[in-house]
């Protein structure tokens, strides 16, 4: 497979310069503005980004409605997205990421949140190199972390791995809007208010600061269905969301 040029290889944090110290800083990162994550979160977006994770669970509410199906939710941070697909479902769903102290605020979340029937499990795990066996899952899910990868290309391709045949995957990640009045409105808001408060609140502008500058390096709609054509996924397809802020890509291994 080759190289699409000129395209993002990987998530580019300030200073780093390899894809070790990339992952390093991603890590660091989200240690740091953990305890007021899911503040931020709902807060910045207006609430809308429960409604992303709706929609993207009742997209795929086919596989989840299947009692043989096993889910994995990757970069699942405190475990909103993998607690969307668990609402109602018959499918077992399962969390992974690989900053510790986002997922103990996803146990706590799912003790207190979840209810018995569907407590959902989390395990700490490097979307790159995943500790489970091949074929392993009927869908992966990943929502505003895929992004964040030293290596979307790996991450592809291991998602790709743990996927059973016929199994799915579901990328649930910002993308800039199309040049315009949304467009604008969107990038004044990304660049210049959404850093000053996720600043003041988290105490960490600088976290703030890489957000915008991540969605704004990172895959077009189009590119990212490219690249994930590329790897081996078959009918891919996206559909996007709130002034075409956010996109969901669906892909299936066959």
């Amino acid at each position: 497979m080759t190289e699409r040029v000129g395209l993002p290889q990987g998530t580019k944090p300030e200073g780093a310069v390899n894809e070790q110290e990339a992952s390093r800083k991603v890590r660091e990162m989200f240690t740091r503005i953990a305890p007021r994550y899911d503040l931020l979160n709902h807060l910045l977006s207006a609430q809308m980004d429960r409604r992303w994770r709706a929609r993207t669970a009742a997209e795929l509410r086919p596989i989840l409605q299947r009692a043989d199906a096993l889910v994995l939710d990757l970069c699942c941070g405190t475990g909103d997205l993998a607690f969307s697909l668990a609402r109602g479902a018959k499918a077992r769903i399962v969390g992974a990421d690989f900053s510790h102290t986002m997922l103990v605020r996803a146990r706590e979340k799912s003790e207190f949140e979840s209810g018995r029937e569907w407590r959902v499990p989390f395990f700490e795990a490097d979307a790159l190199h995943l500790p489970f066996a091949d074929g392993s899952f009927n869908l992966v899910t990943t929502a505003f972390g895929f992004r964040n990868l030293a290596n979307y290309q790996d991450g592809l391709r291991e998602i790709f791995r743990v996927l059973k045949p016929g199994g799915s995957l579901g990328i649930l990640e910002f993308t800039e809007p199309a040049p315009g009045f949304a467009g604008d409105v969107y990038r004044f808001y990304t660049q210049k208010v959404l850093p000053k408060i996720g600043g003041i609140i988290s105490g960490d502008s600088a976290a703030y600061e890489y957000l915008p500058k991540s969605v704004a390096r990172f895959f077009r709609p189009e590119e990212l269905s490219g690249l994930m054509k590329d790897v081996g996924y078959s009918g891919v397809r996206y559909h996007l969301m709130t002034l075409g802020s956010v996109a969901l890509h669906v892909g299936v291994k066959v």
